[in-house]
Formats: C-alpha cells, sequence, structure tokens
C-alpha cells in the first residue's frame, strides 16, 4: 500500500495515524530495510537489559526503550522509559552514519519466574519441589517464561521501537547459559571465587538468599516492636544489663551481648522496679519517658572496655549446653553507637553481620561453625526452640515479649516505625541469616572499579559520581549463588568434603570430565545427575545444588548474548565494550553494578563508554506503578514519548506520570507543528489555484534574500547544530525545549508574519520562494527529530515527498527513517540577520505587553508607536522589518529615535540591597533612602563614569542597575503608555481614534467570516458567497465599516459580503451563525456557488 494521502480537513487521530504509520513500516518492512541500507557502516553496539516476559509491561519500560530507540526514533509516551531512551539514542545512531544491531532479550531465569510457579502451584519450600520433581518444577517455569511476550512486542512496536524479536536472545538458551559458565570459570581460575558462610540477606518467600544489593531495592516503613530486656550478672544477680531490640524474635538465640569500649556505661537503682540496671549513660530516655522525673538513683559507672567478659544469665535455655563455656558474657566493639536503644546490643550471630563478625572476634564461634539458626527456610521456629515450633519468626515477636514478660525480663514494651527492607520479588520482610553461600570477589577489585567507572560518561554524571561511585568505594564480595532451580546451574562439580573443587566452563568440558556425551540442556533437571571422577581418589565429584543469581546472568549479556567465546569473537571484541546503555536510576545497585563487576573482572574496563540513568516513573499519586493497584492507564492508549523525554526522568529524577502532561505536548508541540504543516499543503493549493503552478521543493536555491526567511532557516540550522552536538553528549533533555522554541518560531513568527507573502500579495515568484523555505523548516524539522517522534515525522514526511523531484541518486527515501541527518548548512547563518529579528520580536512583545494591560485587543488600529534608543544601529536594525511590527501590532505608524529630549527618556537606578548592603554594611540605609531622588542626568553619567555619589557615599560600576524609561506628562497619561526591558523603550499611543476604529470592524467582520470558513471546513481554494442579516434598525456602523473598506474585505474573504435579502433561495446553505461585534448581534450565512 501506499501512504494514505493527507486530508488537511479532516481532524488529525494521532493514535489512528501512528497506526498508519505502523502499518506502512510493516509493507516496506522499514525496520530490516534500515538495516540492509546501513549494512558496510561502522557498528554502533548498545547494551539493552533484559526484561522478564512474566510481566506486562510498563511506562518504566518504555522510557528506556525510547532513549534505546531514540539515540534510535521519538515517541509519546518505565520498561517504556528504557525503551525511549533506547530507541532515540539507537534510531539517531543510524540516521548518523552507523549500522545498529538490535536485538530484544529476554530474563528467562530465577525467582520472578519461580515466584510465579510458587503461587500457582501452592509451593511454599524446597519439599514441596523436591516431592513434585525438579524436572517437573522446571518444566512448569519454562511454561511461563514468554507467558507475556506477545504483548510485550505488540507494545513495543506499537510506541515504534524498532528492535529484532525474531533473532531475540532468551537466558535459557544454552548458548548464554554456556558462555555464563565461561565467564565463571574464568573467575575461578583467578582465585575470585570461594564458598564461605555468611549473614545473608534472606528471603522466607523466595527461600533464598540476597545479595547486599538487592535487599537495598525495596525498602518499606514499618512499625515493630521495640522492647528493652533484662540480663542478669551472674556475679550480681539483682544487676541486671539492659539491652534493646526490634527483633524480638531473635532473642532465643542470644549469644552475647555487646558494649562500646569507650562508651560510659551507669549502673542505677529503679526505685519502682526495686532493680538495678546497667545502661548507656545518656539512653535514660529509653526506660523512662521523662528521665528528669523518673525515681532512680546512681549506684556506679563503668567503662566499655571494663565490661568485657562479664557473664550473664541467658534469656533461654535452648543452646545453653552447646554453647554454655564461651557465650552469655559481655563483648565489645566500636560498632555500637549512642543514637538510641541502652547502648547495649543483643547478639544473635545468625542474624546479624556485625553480631557474626563479633562472636567471632570474641572466640564465642569458630569461623567454621554454624551459630544457632532455629529457624527453617520459610522463616518459621524449627523443634530447637520448641516454645515457638512452626510459628514465622515475625508472629512469635508477640508470644515471646509474653513469655519475657512472665520471666520478669521485658522491661519496655514499645513500637517503633523504621524503614526496613523486604523482598524485591516477593514483598515478604528480609531476614538476615547465617548461610553457606558462594561469593565472587569485589573488594579486590574496588579500585579498578572505581577508576573504570571514572572512564565512562554518566548522563547525569553526578549519579555515576556520587550515588554509584560512592556505592562502588563500598562495595562488597557478590553473593552469586542461589537455592533454588530455575536458572543456570552452578557449574561446580565438589567432592563430600568439599576439598575438591572442579570449576566447568563448557558443555565439552563437561562432556570431556564425566564422560557423558550428547549434553543439549543444562538445567538442573538435565546435569544434577551428572558426576565427575576424582583426580584425588574421593570417588565422584557431584555438582554443588545452586544456580545463579539471575543478576549474575544479565551482567553477563553483553558476551552471553553473542555466545562468546565460542562464537562472534571477533564481533564482540570489536564492539565492546557498548557504545551506550540505560536503564531506570534502580539500577545502579542492579545491572549496571554487576555489568561492570563482570566486565571489569574478565576485560579490565568498563562495558560502556555512555550510560544514561532514568528516574523512576511514578504514578500520578507519587506512588510506585502498582497492577495491583491500577494507579496508571494502559501504555498503549498514552504512548507519548515527548512528554517523557522532555520530562525530569532522563536527567535522573522521578516523575509523576500525569496523562494532562500527554495532552500539553500534543498542544505547546505536535499541533502546532501539524498546523504549520497544514497551512502549507493549503498554500500550497492556493498557488496551483490562483497561479496554476505546480510546487516543487529547489533544494539548491539560492540564499532567500527576505529577512523572515533567512532568519527560520538559521534557526533550522542551530536546531540541527544542537541535536547533533547534544546527542554526542547523551543530553537528550536539552533537545525538546529548543524543539518548542523552533515550533512556536514557526509558527508565532514565521508564517504569522508571512501570511501575505505566502498567499501571493507580493508575486508569484515571492509566494515559491516563501513556500520553498517554509518546505525546508518543515523537512528539515522532519529529518532533525526524526528519532524523537518517529510517527509524527514520518507522517508528515510521506506528504512532504511529492513536493521533493525524483533524484537517483538519493537511494531509497521512501521513510524519513532511511534519510541520514542533515547537515548544517553554514552559508544560512547570518548574525545580522538574528540580531535584527531578535531586537524586532523585543519590540513587538513590549508593545504587545502594552496592549495587554491596557485591554486594547490587536485587532483595534492604534495611530502611533515610537521605538527609542540611544544606539542608532539597534534603529537601523528594525526598522527595514517595520512592516511586520506594523502588520502584527495594527498600527499605522512608527517613529524611530535616538534623541532622548524629543522622546522624553530618562534614567533612573536600582539596587540589588542584599548585595549591596554586604559591602555597604551600616551606609546601606543613607543610599537606599537618597537614591529615588538621584536625577535623571547623574544616573546616565553614571553610566559613562562608573562612579557616582549617593549621599556622599561613593559607588562604582556594578553597584547598581540602571533603567531607561519615558517620562510622560501628566497631560499625555491617558493618550500614551510605554514599556521598556532596560534597554530599547516604546511608547504607544493607546488611544483609540474613530477613523481607525471603523477600520478595525473592518477587520473584525473579515475574522468573523475566516473563523466560519474553518468552521465549515472550507480550504483556501474554496470559493462562497457571504451573506449578513441585522436586526431592524441595527449594524450602522457595521454597515459603514464595510462599505467603507470593501477593497480589504474582498481581498481578504474572497467577496464581499451581502444582505441575505439578496440570496437566491435555492442555493445550498453551508453554514450560519450568528456572531457579536461592538455589542451587535447580527447573522453570518456562508452559501454555495
Amino acid at each position: 500500500m501506499s501512504f494514505p494521502s493527507h486530508d488537511i480537513s479532516a481532524p488529525f487521530d494521532f493514535p489512528k495515524e501512528e497506526e498508519k504509520v505502523l502499518a506502512f513500516w510493516r509493507e516496506i518492512d522499514a525496520f530490516r530495510t534500515s538495516l540492509k541500507l546501513s549494512e558496510g557502516r561502522p557498528e554502533y553496539s548498545f547494551y539493552d537489559g533484559p526484561p522478564f516476559a512474566t510481566g506486562l509491561p510498563h511506562y518504566g519500560h518504555l522510557l528506556a526503550g525510547t532513549i534505546k530507540v531514540g539515540v534510535t526514533l521519538w515517541r509519546y509516551s518505565s520498561r517504556f522509559t528504557s525503551d525511549l531512551r533506547q530507541d532515540i539514542v539507537t534510531r539517531h545512531a543510524h540516521v548518523s552514519g552507523y549500522h545498529v544491531t538490535r536485538r530484544f532479550g529476554w530474563d528467562t531465569h530465577g525467582l520472578p519466574v519461580e515466584h510465579e510457579i510458587d503461587k500457582q502451584l501452592g509451593i511454599t519450600g524446597k519439599e514441596d519441589v523436591l516431592k513434585m520433581g525438579i524436572d517437573k518444577y522446571n518444566a512448569e517455569c519454562r511454561k511461563i517464561v514468554m507467558r507475556y511476550s506477545s504483548e510485550w512486542r505488540q507494545t513495543v512496536e506499537r510506541m515504534g521501537r524498532w528492535i529484532d524479536f525474531d533473532d531475540d536472545y532468551k537466558t535459557l538458551n544454552i548458548s548464554f547459559m554456556e558462555s555464563v559458565w565461561w565467564a565463571f570459570s574464568e573467575l575461578f581460575k583467578k582465585n575470585m571465587v570461594y564458598r564461605g558462610l555468611r549473614v545473608m540477606p534472606y528471603s522466607t518467600g523466595c527461600t533464598t538468599p540476597l545479595s547486599n544489593f538487592e535487599a537495598g531495592l525495596d525498602y518499606r516503613d514499618v512499625n515493630d516492636p521495640a522492647v528493652t530486656v533484662s540480663f542478669p550478672l551472674v556475679d550480681d544477680p539483682k544487676t541486671s544489663l539492659l539491652a534493646w531490640t526490634t527483633t524480638p524474635w531473635t532473642l532465643p538465640s542470644n549469644l552475647a551481648l555487646c558494649v562500646h569500649p569507650d562508651f560510659t556505661y551507669i549502673k542505677i537503682h529503679d526505685q519502682e522496679r526495686d532493680q538495678n540496671f546497667i545502661l548507656h549513660e545518656k539512653l535514660l530516655r529509653t526506660l523512662y519517658k521523662d528521665p528528669k522525673k523518673a525515681k532512680y538513683k546512681k549506684l556506679g559507672q563503668f567503662q566499655g572496655a571494663d565490661m568485657k567478659g562479664w557473664r550473664y544469665a541467658p534469656l533461654f535455655e535452648y543452646f545453653t549446653d552447646q554453647f554454655e563455656d564461651k557465650a552469655f558474657r559481655v563483648v565489645v566493639d566500636t560498632y555500637v553507637t549512642d543514637a538510641d536503644g541502652t547502648g547495649i546490643v543483643h547478639q544473635a550471630p545468625a542474624f546479624g553481620e556485625d553480631d557474626h563478625r563479633i562472636a567471632i572476634s570474641n572466640g564465642v564461634l569458630r569461623t567454621d561453625e554454624m551459630p544457632p539458626c532455629p529457624i527453617d527456610d520459610k522463616g518459621h521456629f524449627t523443634k530447637e526452640v520448641p516454645d515457638f515450633v512452626g510459628l514465622n519468626v515475625k508472629a512469635a515477636d508477640s508470644p515471646i515479649q509474653k513469655v519475657l514478660k512472665a520471666k520478669g525480663r521485658l522491661i519496655v514494651q514499645s513500637t517503633l516505625n523504621h524503614s526496613y527492607p523486604f523482598c524485591w520479588r516477593s514483598g515478604t520482610p528480609l531476614l538476615y541469616r547465617a548461610i553457606p553461600v558462594w561469593f565472587v570477589r569485589v573488594q579486590p577489585i574496588v579500585d579498578e572499579l572505581v577508576e573504570n567507572n571514572e572512564n565512562t560518561r554518566w548522563v547525569p554524571q553526578n549519579i555515576g559520581d556520587n550515588r554509584f561511585g560512592n556505592w562502588l568505594a563500598n562495595a562488597r564480595d557478590w553473593n552469586v549463588s542461589r537455592n533454588r532451580y530455575w536458572g543456570t546451574p552452578m557449574p561446580l562439580w565438589v567432592s563430600d568434603d568439599m576439598e575438591e573443587i572442579v570449576c566447568v566452563g563448557s558443555v565439552e568440558e563437561l562432556e570431556k570430565l564425566s564422560g557423558v556425551t550428547g549434553i543439549t540442556d543444562i538445567h538442573r533437571d538435565k546435569i544434577d545427575h551428572i558426576t565427575i571422577p576424582s583426580q584425588r581418589g574421593k570417588g565422584q565429584l557431584k555438582r554443588v545444588e545452586e544456580i545463579f543469581d539471575c543478576w549474575f546472568e544479565s551482567g553477563s549479556m553483553p558476551y552471553a548474548q553473542l555466545h562468546y567465546p565460542f562464537e562472534n569473537k571477533e564481533l564482540f571484541e570489536r564492539t565492546h565494550p557498548a557504545d551506550f546503555v540505560s536503564e531506570g536510576i534502580d539500577q545502579t545497585r542492579g545491572w549496571f553494578y554487576t555489568l561492570l563487576v563482570l566486565s571489569t573482572h574478565l576485560f579490565g574496563k568498563a562495558p560502556w563508554k555512555n550510560l544514561i540513568v532514568t528516574g523512576l516513573v511514578l504514578a500520578a499519586d507519587g506512588k510506585k506503578m502498582s497492577k495491583s493497584l491500577r494507579n496508571y492507564p494502559d501504555p498503549n492508549l498514552i504512548i507519548d514519548k515527548m512528554f517523557l523525554v522532555n520530562s525530569p526522568i532522563v536527567r535522573g529524577d522521578n516523575l509523576r506520570f500525569r496523562e494532562e502532561g500527554v495532552r500539553e505536548v500534543i498542544s505547546r508541540v505536535l499541533l502546532p507543528w501539524l498546523n504549520s504543516f497544514r497551512f502549507f499543503l493549503g498554500h500550497v493549493s492556493l498557488l496551483k489555484k490562483a497561479a496554476g503552478v505546480d510546487f516543487k521543493y529547489n533544494a539548491h536555491a539560492p540564499v532567500p534574500n527576505n529577512v523572515m526567511d533567512r532568519w527560520i532557516l538559521a534557526r533550522c540550522q542551530s536546531l540541527i547544530k544542537l541535536v547533533r552536538e547534544e546527542m554526542a553528549a547523551y543530553r537528550l533533555y536539552t533537545i525538546i525545549p529548543r524543539l518548542l522554541d523552533l515550533v512556536d518560531e514557526l509558527t508565532n513568527w514565521y508564517i504569522r508574519f508571512n501570511r501575505k507573502r505566502l498567499k501571493g500579495e507580493d508575486g508569484k515568484e515571492d509566494t515559491i520562494a516563501a513556500l520553498n523555505t517554509l518546505f525546508e523548516t518543515l523537512f528539515t524539522l522532519c529529518r532533525t527529530m526524526s528519532s524523537y517522534t518517529p510517527f509524527m515525522t514520518e507522517n508528515l514526511y510521506q506528504s512532504l515527498r511529492q513536493f521533493i523531484p525524483e533524484d537517483p541518486a538519493a537511494g531509497d527515501t521512501r521513510s524519513i527513517h532511511f534519510l541520514s541527518f542533515p547537515d548544517v548548512k553554514e552559508e544560512y547563518f547570518d548574525a545580522d540577520i538574528e540580531r535584527q529579528v531578535k531586537r524586532m520580536q523585543t519590540v513587538i512583545e513590549l508593545t504587545r505587553n502594552i496592549r495587554e494591560k491596557n485591554n486594547l485587543s490587536l485587532k483595534v488600529p492604534l495611530k502611533e508607536l515610537l521605538v527609542f534608543h540611544t544606539d542608532s544601529q539597534y534603529l537601523e536594525d528594525v526598522k527595514p522589518l517595520q512592516r511586520y511590527i506594523k502588520s502584527e501590532l495594527n498600527v499605522r505608524d512608527i517613529v524611530f529615535s535616538s534623541d532622548e529630549t524629543l522622546s522624553g527618556v530618562r534614567y533612573r537606578a536600582v539596587a540589588d540591597w542584599a548585595v549591596l548592603g554586604r559591602k555597604l554594611r551600616k551606609d546601606l540605609g543613607r543610599v537606599k533612602n537618597a537614591l529615588p531622588n538621584v536625577s535623571s542626568d547623574d544616573v546616565r553619567s553614571y553610566i559613562s563614569s562608573g562612579k557616582i555619589s549617593i549621599d556622599g557615599i561613593e559607588l562604582v560600576a556594578g553597584d547598581l542597575t540602571v533603567q531607561r524609561y519615558l517620562e510622560l506628562p501628566s497631560s499625555a497619561e491617558g493618550q500614551y503608555a510605554t514599556h521598556t526591558d532596560n534597554d530599547v523603550v516604546v511608547r504607544l499611543d493607546i488611544q483609540v481614534h474613530p477613523d481607525l476604529e471603523v477600520e478595525w470592524l473592518a477587520r473584525e467582520l473579515t475574522n468573523r467570516v475566516q473563523k466560519l470558513r474553518k468552521k465549515a471546513g472550507l480550504q483556501a481554494t474554496d470559493d462562497v458567497h457571504v451573506f449578513y442579516r441585522f436586526e431592524d434598525g441595527t449594524g450602522t456602523e457595521l454597515l459603514g465599516a464595510l462599505q467603507e473598506h470593501t477593497d480589504i474585505i474582498r481581498k481578504t474573504v474572497g467577496s464581499l459580503p451581502m444582505d441575505v435579502k439578496e440570496r437566491n433561495p435555492k442555493s445550498k446553505l453551508l453554514i450560519e451563525e450568528e456572531q457579536e461585534i461592538a455589542d451587535v448581534k447580527f447573522v453570518l450565512y456562508l452559501v454555495a456557488l
């Protein structure tokens, strides 16, 4: 199909018009055609963070993709925030002379998939999975990994992103998984992998440990119990140490109490409780609401270091037999704070990273010894704690407090609202739990990570330097193992005593070591049974149970998507690091981090050259977008990329998504742009009708003589230059404001000021020249902004194509996206012309302001405008453009003057008192009082001399700001009004003169006819009869204006309005409407010829 012709009289339905563009792209296979056209060009590489297809897309996904497309197309509409960036960037790279391979990727492993299956099948723990069988469990996971792939494809294609879904990559493919094995084996060879007992963030909802950066992805404010518990000293049973905790469920596992060696602790006698307590000297508020009113007596004080080794009575007896000889005593460490609590911290080494470290350093635990950890994988107490067996730890908080209260050990019971980490996938509170896990060493390469990151460009840079840079500087070793089932298995085969470990780096190596051949799938259910004979006489080595954290897989995507190093070795090494990556700010501790860690380990450099990070797209209520809350509209219904690209989100800030914001973009940018395009088409038709000329664009036309033509073409070159420079710096957010300016300049200045020329009033040749300028402006806008607004630019281009002469050397020009980015035409730049127009605009805007203040419509003709400036060059710049000024401001005469006396120009000085006050201090008041009385001549002298004395205080250049203004005599206050920008001064005669009033009535009548023509859907080429009907005895002034300005009215509307009594009764009425001008009501009729 050819692209449907544009009907300029029909309403422009943006979604439907975009569907036309999509159909056209499908017909010409636009994306693949563009790739074919760019073969042989330098390769531009970017990495696309793979989404999970188990969930539906939202605006966050769209933005990243659009930026990926856009620095590849420009969209209306956070995966969407990601898609937005990617599409813009990659499209721009394509039109800038690169070949850009764009493959979609899918994250198909890990907790997001397993969590869905667990909910679906009611699986609550490891026992359920083993009972079902890992093979059957993984089969269920495989079924859903691409559940919403068609919806993703539909949405991504609908937003205009060009990316290959057919040649996609999936993390479940054996080629991808094998590259992950290779990467891990390289780390293992470098001694960068180890197994250790660590207290890790643990998700009871997903029954697996998480990495430290995952634990920071979802913090929520919660209310937790805050209890103060007593621990009687063995040597002084009437005295108790007081410890404070917000996790009562950890108290059954208590092994020690920790104090700060440098803090001072006091012993008090609580008179109401008749007990002795020891706590930090400054934290009595934990024990008493008002320590000043509390009834207690200080008995003594101790230094924390002196308390080391004190023994106390355990709260519970569950682990006393096992640990009594070395636990239940006071230990010291400087991590204890005096910010809250009691300054004495209860230690449960299985549930706190510091607790575990301190227990080992103080000899409570051996390095390889498992601390008391009486909970199962689901977070329920085991039979080791019989009083609470089966209870979820959080649910056990209350029963534990009851037991402590019954024992007399619960001293204070309250609640605390604080921020607590939750599992980013299951939404359950995280626990910190000691567990044996596999780590990749990160701490040895921290300096290298920081250096590699500093050698890359971040947009915005402060996030790379600060948020991400600080995270890197404090990076810890990375837990890459997960006790799960659906993922890439860790390629470690070990002996029963863990002393012999073999790391396999490929399928071929596994077949060679095991003797098993024909391996085509390396998921757990396919390889867990495979053993490797020991080389040390330890029997058969078995694979460890763990699989890789899915972040390890996504961090491996640069090479794994290409099956490197087994295939595409030269391609990967040529295109790594990527020219560009982009994702949301939440990935600073996610994908960006894992990409950098693995690339630094494997290749010694960062995996990207340029990185754009976006903020989060929030719902309009400021909350995170949520499918369950239904607090965002369907992205397929509102896909406005301009709104997102021009928002704070592309500068790393968050955005509240508002549908009103999308509508604003349409009204401020797209509709004015569209109307300019339609204006062009209408006047091309008018040229054909009036002069019989078929317009054709002349790309080699000489530089125009008309100032406004030269100016708008120069503004187009400025946009081209800006887009090229800003895209090279990946500053997408600076471009839309300049586009807004150019659309405003095109519609409200160029077209508005050249309507008569474009209608043919200055002759055929000038009309063709003006249309050529207007065409080049529209064509330049389309080519320059095609990466940002792919639908709009394609739609307009398809109608503009008919005016471009055939050129066999141009290649395939069927789509705007097949054309190269325009070069800057330096010959269009003219500093003098840009200065002239800028000064003309200033005069017009100042005078418009006078009219607005005095409630004078632009349709009311005024007699005279005075323009004053001391610099004659300023006036000489504006004089050639006075035709435009007169027309726009509706003034009959313009007087230009540099004579201050004749014009009544005066000078006054003003000050920034805050700034001047720092200089003058006590003398400021004298200057402030005297300044209003300084004469105009003295201020004028200050301009040239740079010196002035005010009440004896000497001031110099820069201390004061000089303003130029017109002083009107009292007799002229009702006749004139003035305005200034402190440079040029304008004075407008604001009296309404009777002879000009008649002219205004004629223009108003003409305006009403024109509006009625537009409402009837008439084009400039459609001729009609115009009739009027006044009530008897009314309309005398309007009819007089009609008679006096016959020629103007006929020239503007095409015919002279007549009394409706003269209408042929058989003529066809097109439209009629009641009008009102100057309080006179009448009816206008448009009738077909």
